[in-house]
Parts: C-alpha cells; structure tokens; sequence
C-alpha cells in the first residue's frame, strides 16, 4: 500500500437486469455487444486486481417498490416502467461470469444511485486505506457518476475502466471526459493494469479519456 493510500476496484451494478435479457435490451438504446463487452472486460479487471492484491469491492441495485421513495415511485408509473433488479430475482443476480469471492464486501443499494448511500460502504474503503478507487460498471452517466462524485468529494482519488462501463443517456466519451475534467479521473482501458492498480500521485503526467469510450 502506498503512501498516498491504497487502490480498490469497485464494481457498480453489473447486474442481469441492467445487462442481459429482454429488460437490459428494452433500455439500452446501443449495441447490446456493447453491454456484453463491459461485463467481460470488467470480469478481466477482476482477476488482474486480485491477482495484484488489490481489494475488489462489489455493489449492487435493489428497485423494488418498497425501497423506493415517493419520486422514484412517482417517476416510474408516469414512465410506465417496472422495477429492475427485484431482490432475491435472477435480475438482481451478478450477470455471469462475475462472482463476489467470499473475502470480498458485497453492498447493497435500496433504490438509489451511490455507493456511498450503502450502509458500511465508505468505512469499508477507510479500514482498508483506500485511498484510490477504480470504477467499473453501469451506468457511467448515473450509478457510477453518482458514486464518482461522492467519492471525489469525500478526497478519493479516481480512475475509470473506459472499456468496463458504458452509459445510458450520455455519449460514453462525453461523460468520460466530463467526470476526467471536473473529477480530475483517469480514463483508461482495463488492460492497463500497471496504470489503474497504483494509486494515480505515484505515476507523473495526466491520464486522458481513450476515443470511443467503452465501445
């Protein structure tokens, strides 16, 4: 662990209902090999972090009614949408192959967007001296914006895997190059592992968003 504080890899929401089946495709407006690529590229990003001892921290999305709120409740039925990610439903499943290994922290969000709203998130990160997180997951332009923002914040250092997540409502490489400016993030492909697994102060120069996001 390095002075400046250690390096985690978090994983956000890569869930079934937000990546495989009828209700990820009725959502996602891009290529579905896209969704399928982040999910396989971030399984990647799991084993290069283990094998390099940094900590893999999961989080994941429950939307049922009763943990949603009167707005959230108020926007789905004017949207006609139902709830994703159902707790104990194949929806709310890692989408495969990802799997939580049993030393690993697994947190849970009750329909909302950040991880830091996850009792116990944040003083896991703190007992561990993270003082870097490296974000993967879906999506750029909410989930994991909204933690990205908590996060910075709160004085974690961020890194982004341009090719392990991919964004609903934004072009990937404008969020990305939005949460590099105002959030001061690297943004770089999962395959870089000597880049992401060391905390960003100990490598010199900036890191800038790759061209064409996680496509």
């Amino acid at each position: 662990m390095s002075g400046q504080g250690g390096t985690a890899l978090v994983v956000v929401d890569l869930q079934n209902d937000f990546c495989e089946g009828p209700l990820a495709a009725s959502r996602y407006s891009g290529e579905p090999a896209v969704l399928t690529a982040v999910v396989r590229n971030t399984a990647r990003a799991v084993i290069a972090a283990r094998d390099a001892g940094v900590p893999v921290v999961w989080v994941r999305f429950l939307g049922d009614p009763a943990h949603q709120g009167p707005a959230w409740r108020s926007r789905d039925r004017a949207r006609g949408r139902p709830p994703k990610c159902l707790e104990g439903s194949w929806g709310a499943e890692l989408a495969a192959p990802l799997e939580a290994a049993p030393h690993e922290a697994d947190f849970v969000k009750r329909a909302c967007f950040d991880a830091f709203l996850c009792e116990g998130f944040e003083d896991h990160l703190r007992r561990l001296g993270v003082g870097h997180l490296v974000l993967a997951g879906v999506f750029t332009d909410i989930c994991v914006d909204s933690t990205a923002r908590t996060a910075f914040q709160k004085g974690f250092h961020l890194t982004l895997l341009a090719d392990c997540t991919t964004a609903l409502h934004t072009p990937d490489t404008q969020i990305l190059t939005f949460m590099h400016r105002l959030y001061g993030a690297r943004v770089v492909p999962h395959a870089r592992t000597e880049t992401w697994t060391r905390h960003p102060e100990a490598i010199p120069g900036p890191q800038v968003p790759v061209p064409g996001g996680s496509s």
